[in-house]
């Protein structure tokens, strides 16, 4: 997803957040990718049947000439944009007894992975949010010698990959040299277990681009051991971002680990935006001839094709943004969304708020 078009559906989902029914009579309609798109088109023209059984006659008129806009918009694609497609319909009138019918039509930027239908008093925007959110994954473990559960953390979507047992024993037999001899059998169990649930890091996770950080969660001496022994390819490792105490081992325990670690996640954003504008900075200081601050300068260079990195606050005003944002795209320059929280975004943002890094001299 690019910069401008996740400005684009961040405006889209504002908007549609803003509209709120008196009853159920806003139609949310997502298809995701891969889905017949005829198929969900019986399927709304079924709804029309249901529809008429709507005791108030505004909302049955409502949500019957929405599904009749809906299935019209429908038959004007031959098959399901290779994304999916979300479409939301319904009367926006602020003023009762008047219509405004209105309908938004739009093939999303990632892959739609949920189908819905769903008439409600708003529109269901989840599935955009978390679209807003994904551009890279954290790794989670959480384990005990016992079991390890495996996951991944996928902008707020949490899924389980893998759930692990180790088999060894719980308790160690009373008893002289046999209760030695167990212990250091139980020991080499537990070192194999250690190497098992690394390799299905090393499988799940090793190649993968998205991969931003790895969270590990457990009892003190298991997790610590597990980090420390080694167990983990180097490249995995060097991503282990925190270790958090935990007795939950389970699916619920990848819950605990995430809520747990809300610190860690939010200062990932807030350092990468900092090392952005610190070579920002560091350029405009060292070889101003290397970089532009406003509008006037940046809007020149990006002209050119001279642009290596735009920079952009989102507090400036949207329509110079998105212009901006479109010059950028088509020299390929590299587009950055700078936030306000954080001490140098403000800088930035007082600063006027657009600037760029060149790649050569204009």
């Amino acid at each position: 997803m690019t910069a401008l078009t996740k400005l684009e559906l961040e405006e889209l989902v504002e908007e549609l957040e803003s509209y709120k029914a008196r009853a159920t009579e806003l139609i949310t309609v997502y298809i995701p990718a891969g889905q017949n798109i005829y198929t969900v088109a019986d399927q709304l023209e079924a709804e029309k049947s249901t529809a008429k059984n709507i005791k108030s006659t505004s909302t049955r008129k409502n949500v019957s000439n929405a599904l009749d806009k809906i299935t019209r918009a429908l038959k004007e694609h031959r098959k399901t944009p290779e994304d999916g497609l979300a479409i939301f319909c319904g009367n926006i009138s602020k003023i009762e007894g008047q219509d405004d019918l209105r309908i938004w039509s739009i093939e999303p930027p990632m892959p739609l992975k949920i189908r819905m239908y769903r008439c409600d008093k708003e529109f269901i925007l989840t599935p955009l949010k978390e679209m807003l959110e994904v551009s890279e994954i954290f790794g989670l473990l959480v384990m005990d010698r016992k079991e390890a559960t495996i996951g991944v953390l996928e902008g707020k979507r949490i899924e389980v990959i893998q759930k692990m047992t180790s088999g060894i024993p719980s308790k160690i037999r009373d008893g002289g040299q046999s209760s030695k001899r167990f212990h250091r059998v139980t020991e080499g169990l537990n070192k194999e277990f250690y190497k098992r649930v690394a390799e299905e890091m090393k499988k799940n996770f090793f190649t993968d681009p998205k991969l931003k950080g790895i969270l590990v969660g457990g009892p003190v001496p298991t997790k610590d051991e597990f980090l420390d022994g080694e167990y983990l390819p180097s490249k995995l490792s060097e991503k282990v971002l925190g270790r958090i105490d935990l007795g939950d081992t389970s699916e619920s325990g990848l819950k605990e680990l995430i809520e747990k670690s809300q610190k860690i996640l939010a200062n990932q954003e807030i350092i990468y935006e900092k090392k952005i504008l610190e070579r920002f900075f560091e350029t405009l200081g060292q070889k101003p001839d290397m970089a532009t601050l406003r509008e006037p300068d940046t809007r020149q260079a990006l002209e050119y094709g001279a642009v290596d990195t735009l920079l952009l606050s989102k507090k400036i005003d949207k329509k110079i943004l998105k212009e901006l944002s479109k010059l950028a795209e088509n020299s390929g320059s590299k587009i950055e969304i700078i936030s306000i929280e954080t001490e140098e975004g403000i800088q930035f943002s007082n600063l006027g708020g657009i600037g760029a890094i060149l790649r050569f001299r204009v």
